[in-house]
């Protein structure tokens, strides 16, 4: 909460400083200029408060992880804006959390997370059709399941969002929080394929959580008979938990417009440059400024990128993995803007420290790419890790460079801290701390994550 107060401080004194400093002059200007301004009519799932309830317990319980040690709030805590406030992420064989986190010496990680934790805001939204900064999970309904993703659909049968789908992904991750091939139960199933079915890594975490009372009973309870506990039925109210958690759609641009005139004459001149001259909202549109589309924009690729183990390289080709089509090589999916001055750092690799900077690099995306500052990636320590090589690389810096489609765009500096007063004017501070907070205990007894 002290990291949270100080970074939310840290932007508001940041943006009457900037207030103070500036006078853009001329009219200010209203609902007819910036037009046109995105309607506020998000729908959201209304989840049980009782899912909920379970939901938040199993969020913050490393009992999810392999070596009992990771939870899904280690990458996705409130202080760092739903995210782990570095740009890769330590996950499996880590001690501490945000840009505390280290490297345990008892239990050496084989390499970092390959891309930049996203923010967890709004995903309860209906808009949200498709997961991932490469969307590599998505809502289909040509698909028997009604999901589209890399796994078969009988994987993904039970889930009842993709929402929920998600959590799939990083408890068979082995640098995330399934841990080292073959040092756990979990990591042993994984190593051998056997994901779902009698002895799968589904079934052994769902066992996990069955094997303690207060889940069991409050299991029954919700679902109504006692059935074995699946890991959907996990899934499922975690889904639910962060839905309610996180939804952010009361900031001061939302009060805007809903019709209330609260905006600051600096916080105007930048939403007019948005829907505007800068021609962000040609990408970030809608009510939480994004269009659910990938695009490439030359982001610097830092660290050992998406690729398969067997693969020695760290490129990460994006969309491109997901559909194979060359011409969405570099592309990643648009993120949402909402609490994005309390969401750094930022880009697929978390490449930039700043708002200020990743604003910047959309002004001239070639530019920046090739005059980028390695000191702006905020790296926990992690001897020998290969962070450099495709920087390090001009045939694939060229390449990431080629398949930039953004534009240049000329701002001038008065310009571009009236846009960052704008990006301000998103923030949500009830999203940002939660609704419900962090628990004070969690049934398995382990520590919880980010526990005060």
């Amino acid at each position: 909460m002290r990291i949270f107060m100080l970074k939310l401080l840290l932007a508001m004194a940041g943006i009457a400083a900037i207030t103070g400093a500036l006078a853009l002059g001329g009219k200010t200007p209203d609902r007819q200029t910036v037009m046109p301004l995105p309607d506020v009519d998000a729908q959201f799932s209304t989840p049980e408060m009782a899912s909920v309830e379970l939901g938040r317990l199993l969020f913050y319980d490393p009992i999810l992880s392999g070596n009992r040690t990771v939870a899904c709030a280690t990458c996705h805590f409130p202080d760092f804006g739903t995210s782990d406030g570095v740009s890769l992420a330590i996950g499996d064989g880590g001690i501490g959390l945000g840009p505390k986190r280290k490297i345990d010496p008892e239990n050496l990680p084989e390499q970092r997370v390959g891309r930049n934790a996203p923010a967890l805001f709004n995903l309860g939204a209906s808009e949200f059709t498709a997961l991932f900064h490469d969307g590599r999970l998505e809502a289909d309904e040509s698909r028997p399941s009604g999901i589209r993703s890399p796994l078969e659909d009988n994987m993904v049968k039970g889930f009842n969002s993709i929402l929920s789908a998600q959590a799939m992904f990083p408890v068979l991750s082995p640098d995330e929080m399934a841990g080292h091939y073959s040092e756990n139960e979990i990591s042993t199933s994984v190593r051998q394929g056997q994901l779902t079915g009698e002895g799968g890594a589904w079934e052994l975490i769902a066992d996990r959580v069955s094997a303690i009372p207060s889940y069991r009973e409050s299991f029954s309870t919700l679902l109504g008979n006692d059935r074995e506990i699946a890991f959907t039925d996990i899934s499922n109210v975690i889904a639910d938990f962060i839905a309610f958690e996180f939804r952010a759609d009361s900031a001061p641009f939302d009060t805007y417009l809903r019709g209330a005139e609260s905006l600051s004459p600096l916080q105007l001149a930048g939403m007019d440059l948005f829907y505007g001259k800068a021609g962000c909202a040609s990408c970030h549109s809608g009510q939480f400024q994004t269009d659910q589309q990938f695009h490439a924009i030359a982001m610097p690729q830092i660290g050992p990128g998406k690729a398969a183990r067997f693969e020695t390289h760290n490129r990460d080709i994006g969309r491109m993995r997901v559909t194979g089509n060359p011409d969405d090589a570099y592309r990643f999916r648009t993120p949402s803007l909402r609490n994005v001055a309390l969401t750094a750092p930022y880009g697929h690799s978390g490449a930039y420290a700043t708002l200020e900077a990743v604003v910047r690099h959309h002004l001239n995306p070639v530019q920046a790419l090739y005059a980028y500052d390695r000191t702006q990636a905020l790296l926990p320590d992690f001897p020998g890790a290969a962070d450099w090589n495709v920087l390090d690389d001009p045939v694939e810096l060229a390449a990431i460079a080629a398949a930039s489609e953004l534009a240049p765009v000329d701002l001038s500096e008065r310009e571009i801290m009236a846009l960052l007063a704008f990006l301000n004017s998103l923030t949500d501070p009830v999203a940002l701390t939660g609704r419900l907070g962090v628990p004070d205990t969690v049934p398995s007894g382990l520590p919880v994550a980010g526990g005060r």
